[in-house]
């Protein structure tokens, strides 16, 4: 069986009693970082199992070494580094494989950056879409942006904490003065989250030097979420 784990996006204290038991019970361990994930069981005093490293640029490869494993009847733990492995994460790739051959896995709900960053918000949580990372290019940013600003959902996204700045402008400049906020450290001791509207939070962190994941949550197409002249 492939176990694909949801993994602490900060406080360790959210690791689930399933979580634990799959990484106790793995007998090999797929992870993005190894020396994060084994920084993980070592605080839980788990025994070092065999040890895998994938990620982007490798997960061909090593998606093949985890299906044999767990077609020779190994109990596999997938994982990343924080929350979901295959949210915007090249886990995905592994699960589909799995899927398409009929190998047994099972997802083990736990920590998600993107839920927490939507309640964390204060913003609208009826409908709402998560799409990664946005591009970097000033062009493909607003191209990007721009296939959401009629749509009322709203709008989830990771970002660098060396773009944020930016991407806040661009995103006001597409989608005009709406509530949005930047959710950093998720979890962690140094959470932090600023809410308002896009210019205001644009301005806020122009050459902000900003420390740590951030999540980026932007209103939906409403006027009662838009700034009034």
């Amino acid at each position: 069986m492939l176990h694909i784990v949801a993994t602490p996006i900060g406080n360790l204290a959210d690791l689930t009693p399933r979580a634990l038991e799959a990484f106790k019970s793995a007998s090999l361990i797929a992870c993005e970082d190894t020396r994060r994930t084994w920084q993980l069981l070592t605080h839980f005093e788990i025994p070092r199992p065999e040890m895998v490293s994938y990620r982007q640029g490798n997960e061909e490869r090593v998606a093949e070494r985890v299906i044999s494993a767990v077609e020779a009847g190994r109990e596999v733990a997938l994982c990343s580094d924080g929350g979901y492995p295959g949210i915007s994460d090249p886990g995905y790739r592994l699960v589909r494989e799995c899927a398409a051959r009929n190998i047994p896995y099972e997802v083990i709900p736990g920590a998600s950056a993107v839920n927490v960053a939507l309640l964390m918000s204060g913003l609208s949580t009826s409908s709402f879409t998560f799409r990664g990372f946005p591009p970097r290019g000033p062009g493909a940013i607003r191209n990007w942006f721009a296939e959401d600003k009629d749509k009322e959902h709203t709008l989830i996204c990771f970002e660098s904490p060396f773009r944020v700045g930016a991407t806040l402008e661009a995103a006001a400049e597409v989608l005009g003065d709406r509530e949005a906020a930047v959710c950093i450290e998720l979890t962690k001791v140094h959470e932090r989250v600023s809410r308002g509207y896009l210019t205001d939070l644009a301005k806020e962190f122009a050459g902000a030097k900003v420390k740590g994941e951030v999540a980026v949550v932007i209103a939906g197409s409403n006027p009662k979420f838009m700034r009034q002249s």
